[in-house]
């Protein structure tokens, strides 16, 4: 008979010990060192910001609220002075909706004209795409100021556009379209046109061609599938293109001081002739303020409405 086992001498003890805190500490000290070289990576981009678009931009709202020209820390007296007179006097709100309005109709005309190219270039095959694209980055190596000019001869009473419209009887004397808000908006849509056509164009390569199939194969037409397929779809590169536009028209200088001259004084123009003809630094500051503001306030409320319309689905 096998004896029975006694295991009542035999002690169990549990040791119950306590979490040790050394791996989580291993775990934070290794997350603090993976964030020091990106950091470090960072840290010239972020000085060079701060210094050179930070800073200035701070000065030159602390200009803005200096009344008069004194420009001396101490003796300098703060108001609201050159904002109420910016508010009341109806030359410069006169230019403040020339700008937005010429800046609307850039946006305008280049989103007629880009659409078409960049729903060819997501037509076409990789090397016609590719062609498509260097003609319209093409441009852009290209001074603003050699292109302007180059309007400029074509925009003139005797250049060529009106020449070729009275040789063909279209018009009987030449049409105004050098110094005037069409000069401006065509030197505009011609340097900002490849933008927008980019920005659509990137949008449109997201699409899936088998919606497009899909809805052939049930019925639709082509101009059916494009407005309820292609379009809908493309809104998020129509909407980045179009405040990319906007926002560089508003900003604009070069275009409108040679294409409009003294006869469209558009914001840019009009803050540079403060600051460097008139040497009124403060107002030329609150000028540049309230375009800033404006721009913004413009964009925000665009991106916002459309994402809040009927196609929000697209832009999650």
């Amino acid at each position: 008979m096998e004896p029975m086992r006694s295991y009542a001498d035999q002690e169990i003890t549990q040791k119950h010990n306590p979490i040790s805190t050394e791996p989580q500490k291993k775990f934070k000290n290794k997350a603090k060192r993976s964030w020091t070289p990106g950091l470090l990576l960072l840290l010239p981009i972020l000085l060079f910001i701060f210094g050179f678009f930070i800073v200035p931009m701070l000065y030159i709202l602390y200009l803005s609220f200096i009344s008069g020209d004194n420009l001396g820390g101490t003796d300098a007296a703060y108001s609201l002075k050159n904002y109420v007179q910016f508010f009341t006097d109806s030359y410069y709100l006169s230019s403040l909706w020339i700008t937005v309005k010429v800046s609307l109709y850039t946006v305008i005309v280049s989103l007629i004209l880009a659409y078409p190219v960049a729903l060819t270039m997501a037509k076409s095959s990789p090397r016609v795409r590719g062609v498509i694209a260097l003609l319209i980055a093409s441009p852009l190596l290209v001074s603003i100021v050699v292109r302007n000019f180059g309007w400029y001869l074509l925009l003139l009473p005797n250049g060529t556009i009106n020449h070729t419209l009275i040789s063909l009887g279209i018009i009987d004397t030449p049409l105004k379209l050098l110094f005037s808000e069409v000069g401006v908006v065509i030197g505009l849509s011609n340097a900002y046109l490849p933008f927008m056509v980019l920005a659509i164009a990137t949008s449109l390569y997201n699409i899936d061609p088998s919606l497009e199939k899909a809805s052939a194969i049930l019925g639709a037409s082509p101009i059916r599938n494009f407005f309820s397929i292609t379009l809908p779809l493309s809104l998020p590169g129509i909407v980045s293109g179009c405040v990319l536009v906007f926002s560089l028209s508003m900003s604009a200088y070069v275009t409108p001081a040679l294409m409009g001259g003294a006869n469209v004084p558009v914001m840019p123009v009009v803050a540079y002739d403060q600051i460097n003809n008139l040497l009124r630094w403060t107002f030329g500051s609150a000028i540049s303020y309230v375009l800033l503001a404006t721009t913004l306030i413009s964009v925000t409320v665009f991106t916002r409405a459309f994402e809040r319309s009927k196609f929000k689905e697209v832009f999650r």
